[in-house]
């Protein structure tokens, strides 16, 4: 704190003159986006690894269909097999751009003309028939979006000027895509974690059937394309034991015994063993074990092949099985694709669903607890590249299957030519199916509008809100899309407010003040600065070997036996090397007290070892222990190549607990942070579900001797970078920080450097801007000089006029008229002729006055006139020029007919053209058809407006007040803004008074004031720190100074707090925001007016606007309020019964009442009148016209639907 910072203005300077020619000055802003970028990258191959997309293809394997009829033997059809391979995509660039000076597409052009930024992408289609040669074809797959910045992108790897060069921020980190000219991204969701059994109560699961109970095991398993299959194992009251796994969103059971069967050849008495592990003093689980057993044998299956077989007839159609299939293999193929996807061999799968109905029986049993699925220790991150290879292998898988129903129906309707060896015949099967190959349109949709649609949901439990806006309000928001990470659509239906909870297993992962209030609030969190998404990718194959090397076990003596994979060269090099290490881990540090050591019960349990969801050992207690200790100091020192962000979960053994294990962890999408390792002072990675069982020290004070391993390098590592841009926030009340996390987004601000090159619907910008003297250390290392979002404000704290109650504050009139807080707003509108012809018709509208075969305009001379003052001869409109509602804005021509349409602005705030954008097509030799109209509209500060400091404290103007009535201090400094005391006492923002002390001697000094929280303490103060430098400066101690009344210019009798604060303009202007209205549209079924402002709709008057008139005494207008000025009418009731549903108009006559007997035959008609009868009543008489709201009417009419009467009581006024 002591080393004054400078502002770095000359070097910001020279950075924004002449950008960069190699890496950015700002990589921790860079690396914000490396989930998105990453996940992206992964899609493709990089170097020797194989791409996800390459690895989704090779999953999807063959389609095989025979030709002929159904009643035809096999051996008489031929056998057409379809596969596809060879997945490729090239880089965005211009169709038909010959003669450009480069055909490359970038995203700044794709924002300007409104398209999406995507390249070509095409994949090969092989096929064969009866086992013969292979035949293939490139079949075009449409345009898929490439993500800003990645692999693909042509803005990969460039530096900051040739960013400036294609019309970018110097410093744009990417991570979006655009469609259709809108910047959108993919936003990070919260699913399970991957392989990883979570044991779950609950209670729907006895809905399943009548013997189910809430007891389950639920594991998310996760292929190596990023697809999941989530299988959940449930505990019957019977005794049985189900898997239960979706397939095309419809719901399958299975018998776990059944499956288990069919993955080894064992027996009964080897399946029990290895479930009982020896415990036999377990009398539950070996009553259970055998109750599960028995229950089994109704299906007298006795080996793998009987089981396999058995599995295979009842899934085979569900498989969409070969017809030529045995059944055996079709079992086969049933637990490669449905049971615990994520293991490759029979082995591995049978060890898992053994430990699997371990952990089931424990917890039926009530010998461990349930694991709670919205712990961040059960939970990791769905990211935008892994998203997009389940969705694109899904839709090829959906094509092949297209193309296996097209040659279906062809043989159903007996077509003749129907030859598999005919390649046309296979190129039209392809054109048939053309819709469904186009999987970039899709993939487009699912971008623009965020619905999935899909055949099987991707194992999610939502089909809307995956992506979001990249809305450019200022860079604070902007960033926080990046880093924000949702629970979910489906828990924000919830009535619950489980799913909200903010758990201790988040610190450090996921910041704990930035989440927004209201509706998201606790379900949209956002990551802390210093937690990465791991997606690297690490060896982790020899991980095994050095277990085993370490005492693990491949089995503990019983039951079946495996013969371990380790050699004996490696089991003696590993026995070195954990006897150096343990010797380097006594030195180093004492070794870690574990509290299960005490019993010597639990020091015999068995425990597994699994690495990524696969059982790699087992060990005693002690062994696994040990082998946790040494696996983490090795990783850390770099031994055996243990990866450094490999995640060591030790859980030990607890009364009651969480099921015990060693868990180890490689996969992608994992959260980690790094924490410092006290033993060697290196840097550990660590993830949330190994951080519950470590001692990981906030503050150095808080290392406790034998006990902590871990300490924080910094104690704000624990919050996200909007909430450390909030200076001095451990000063403040949490819910005053929570605040400036929203209010902070909702500023105006500078949302880009290149707003030249932007079209959005809307923009706000502050066009005096500062950099804040008081900031955190993180606002440099950010860059965040280069976006301001605020102003310094001279701020006095004192009740000087009534204008400033209620958190209103008066700013000064000449501060005001300097350009404090001025702001603009930028509104875009797209003009598109091509809308009035359909694609491929002729053009027949341009910009302009006069068609191509007139010489003058079709216009009157008047009308003429008035246009040119605002469009130019080419339809335009002029820039710069004023428009105000009804101008014209722009205008246009018909060739065919030569009329000439001129539209006007619509707009309720005069604005100024800004820029005019001519959109032409790829190859730029169309006529003009489409444009870009960019308006400005000034936005000074009105009285209304919001403005707000950085800690909370949100209030409107008042008013502005002149500088010779605004008070002033002895050196002569008036304030710019005046606030309440009284703001102060409830919200505890003591923050805001220690900025003001900062404010002012930095301002003072003339240097930044670092504000990082936590760097003051009781023996450190703030205020010591700050009062001792103004009175350096020769100023007050406690920021407190003689102030004078600029009405009387007599000294005030106390002496006025003043300091310089920093103050942010909110987006929420009255401009936007006010509401009059006289006369309007009403509502169609209760005539009151509409809601809303732009369809000049009225202000809601509800309950506690008619108290407020009431406690007035002025009750008399409730009725010009409710009544007059809404739907006031008149209508007919009957006195007689009370009805105003039963009077209705009659003509005269009509009912016969009026006809008259004559010689000749009665008359018909008298002349024609109207009279009112009851139809209840059947008379005329009581009749009477009343005054009600006409929803009244309304309600009367539901009511007798619902045959419920309602009677008026009708008497005369006197």
């Amino acid at each position: 704190m002591s080393n004054p910072s400078t502002f770095k203005t000359l070097e910001r300077q020279r950075h924004a003159i002449t950008p960069s020619k190699t890496t950015t000055q700002f990589p921790k802003l860079a690396k914000l986006t490396d989930p998105h970028i990453l996940s992206f990258n992964d899609l493709f191959p990089s170097g020797s690894a194989t791409g996800l997309l390459e690895k989704g293809v090779r999953d999807i394997g063959a389609v095989v269909v025979f030709d002929g009829q159904n009643d035809t033997p096999l051996s008489g059809r031929n056998k057409l097999e379809l596969w596809v391979s060879n997945f490729a995509i090239g880089k965005p660039y211009l169709e038909g751009a010959r003669g450009a000076i480069t055909t490359l597409l970038y995203p700044s052009e794709c924002r300007e003309r409104g398209i999406s930024y995507k390249s070509k992408m095409q994949i090969r289609i092989n096929w064969r028939v009866n086992g013969g040669p292979i035949q293939s074809e490139i079949c075009g797959l449409g345009s898929l979006p490439i993500m800003v910045r990645s692999l693909k992108c042509n803005l990969d790897g460039k530096s900051p000027s040739e960013m400036v060069a294609h019309h970018e921020d110097a410093d744009d980190f990417g991570g979006y895509f655009v469609i259709n000219g809108i910047e959108r991204l993919i936003r990070l969701l919260i699913v399970p974690r991957r392989n990883h059994p979570t044991a779950i109560i609950r209670p729907s699961f006895q809905k399943r059937g009548p013997t189910y109970s809430k007891f389950g095991i639920i594991m998310r398993c996760v292929l190596p394309d990023q697809s999941a299959q989530t299988i959940t194992m449930h505990y019957c009251t019977d005794g049985e034991v189900t898997l239960r796994f979706f397939h095309k969103k419809i719901e399958y059971m299975v018998p776990v015994v059944l499956v288990m069967r069919a993955l080894c050849n064992t027996s009964d008495f080897e399946i029990f063993e290895r479930i009982i592990m020896g415990v036999y003093t377990n009398t539950f689980l070996i009553d259970r074990v055998e109750l599960l057993l028995r229950s089994f044998r109704r299906y007298a299956i006795y080996n793998s092949t009987q089981a396999l077989a058995y599995i295979g007839s009842k899934f085979a159609v569900m498989l969409d099985s070969p017809e030529d299939q045995l059944e055996v293999d079709a079992g086969l193929e049933f637990l490669r694709r449905m049971i615990l996807v994520h293991l490759t061999d029979a082995k591995s799968k049978f060890d898992l669903l053994i430990y699997m109905l371990q952990k089931l029986y424990s917890l039926v049993s009530g010998d461990t607890a349930p694991d709670n699925p919205d712990s961040l220790q059960f939970q990791e991150t769905l990211l935008a590249g892994h998203m997009f290879s389940a969705l694109i292998k899904e839709k090829l898988a959906d094509w092949l299957l297209a193309i296996k129903t097209t040659i279906n129906m062809d043989i159903k309707k007996q077509i003749s030519k129907l030859d598999f060896s005919d390649k046309k015949y296979i190129q039209k099967l392809f054109s048939k199916t053309s819709g469904m190959s186009d999987i970039g349109k899709k993939i487009e949709y699912f971008l623009a509008t965020g619905n999935l649609i899909s055949s099987s949901n991707l194992d999610l439990q939502q089909v809307s809100g995956y992506t979001i806006i990249a809305e450019k309000l200022n860079f604070y928001r902007y960033i926080s899309h990046f880093r924000s990470i949702h629970r979910g659509a489906f828990f924000a239906e919830l009535k619950t407010t489980t799913v909200r909870k903010l758990l201790p297993e988040s610190w450090g992962f996921l910041c704990p003040v930035h989440t927004p209030d209201g509706s998201p609030c606790g379900l949209l969190n956002h990551l802390s600065h210093t937690c990465e998404i791991f997606l690297d990718k690490i060896d982790v194959s020899h991980i095994p070997s050095i277990v085993a090397g370490l005492g693990a076990g491949q089995f503990v003596g019983f039951g079946p036996r495996y013969n371990s994979t380790l050699s004996n060269a490696a089991s003696n090099t590993l026995a070195e090397n954990v006897n150096k290490s343990n010797q380097a881990i006594l030195r180093d540090r004492d070794a870690v007290v574990d509290p299960a050591a005490e019993f010597d019960s639990r020091e015999n349990i068995v425990m597994t070892i699994q690495l990524d969801g696969k059982v790699i050992g087992w060990g005693r207690t002690s062994v696994v222990r040990n082998i946790a200790q040494t696996l983490r100091d090795w990783k850390i020192r770099g031994i055996n190549n243990v990866p450094l962000k490999l995640e060591i979960g030790y859980v030990p053994p607890t009364k009651g607990g969480q099921y015990p294990g060693l868990f180890l962890f490689s996969s992608p999408a994992r959260m980690i942070r790094p924490v410092k390792y006290l033993a060697t002072g290196d840097t550990d990675f660590i993830g949330p579900f190994e951080q519950v069982y470590m001692d990981i020290a906030c503050m150095k004070e808080d290392v406790v001797p034998g006990i902590t391993t871990h300490q924080e390098f910094n104690p704000t590592d624990m919050l996200s970078v909007v909430a450390n841009l909030t200076p001095f926030s451990d000063f403040n009340q949490s819910p005053r920080n929570m605040y400036q996390c929203q209010m902070g987004k909702q500023s105006m601000g500078t949302p880009s450097q290149s707003l030249h090159h932007r079209t959005d619907n809307k923009l706000y910008r502050l066009q005096t801007g500062q950099s804040p003297i008081v900031r955190p250390n993180l606002h440099n290392d950010y860059g965040l000089d280069g976006y301001p979002n605020g102003m310094n404000a001279v701020v006095c704290v004192i009740s000087y006029t009534g204008y400033d109650m209620e958190d209103a504050s008066i700013i000064a009139k000449s501060s005001h008229e300097r350009g404090y807080g001025y702001g603009t707003v930028y509104k875009g509108e797209w003009v598109d002729l091509s809308d009035f012809h359909r694609q491929g018709d002729i053009v027949t509208h341009y910009f302009g006055f006069v068609a191509w075969n007139e010489s003058e305009p079709n216009l009157s001379e008047k009308a003429l006139a008035r246009a040119l003052q605002f469009i130019d001869l080419d339809g335009l409109p002029i820039i710069g020029v004023r428009l105000t509602r009804g101008d014209p804005m722009y205008a246009f021509v018909d060739d065919v007919t030569g009329k000439v349409t001129v539209k006007e602005y619509k707009g309720m705030e005069d604005a100024y053209v800004d820029q005019v954008r001519l959109i032409g097509d790829d190859s730029g030799k169309k006529p003009l058809q489409k444009i870009h109209i960019r308006l400005r509209i000034p936005r000074p500060p009105l009285i209304g407006d919001k403005f707000s400091s950085r800690h909370g404290q949100k209030g409107v103007i008042s008013q502005k007040w002149p500088s010779i009535d605004m008070p002033f201090s002895e050196s002569g400094i008036i304030p710019d803004v005046i606030i309440n005391p009284h703001a102060f006492p409830s919200r505890m923002t003591i923050g805001m008074f220690i900025e003001s002390l900062a404010g002012k001697a930095g301002a003072l000094h003339g240097y930044a004031q670092d504000a990082t929280p936590f760097k003051f303490n009781e023996d450190h103060a703030a205020g010591d720190f700050f009062g001792e430098e103004l009175r350096q400066a020769g100023f007050n101690y406690h920021g407190n100074e003689p102030m004078y009344s600029g009405i009387t210019g007599q000294e005030f009798k106390a002496d006025i707090y003043i300091g310089v604060v920093y103050y942010q303009r909110l987006r929420h202007m009255v401009s936007d925001k006010y509401q009059v209205r006289t006369t309007g549209p009403v509502h169609n079924l209760t005539q009151q007016p509409v809601k809303g402002r732009k369809r000049a709709g009225g202000i809601r008057f509800g309950e506690m606007e008619r108290d407020s008139l009431l406690a007035h005494g002025v009750s008399y207008l409730l009725k010009d309020r409710l009544m007059n000025c809404s739907d006031y009418s008149q209508c007919h009731v009957c006195s007689i019964c009370g009805s105003i549903l039963g009077p209705i108009q009659r003509r005269a006559g009509a009912s016969g009442d009026n006809t008259k007997d004559r010689s000749d035959g009665p008359e018909r008609f008298e002349p024609i009148g109207r009279t009112v009868e009851c139809l209840t009543c059947n008379t005329n008489k009581g009749i009477e016209v009343i005054a009600i709201p006409y929803v009244f009417r309304y309600l009367c009419t539901e009511l007798v639907a619902m045959n419920i009467r309602l009677r008026l009581d009708i008497q005369h006024q006197n």
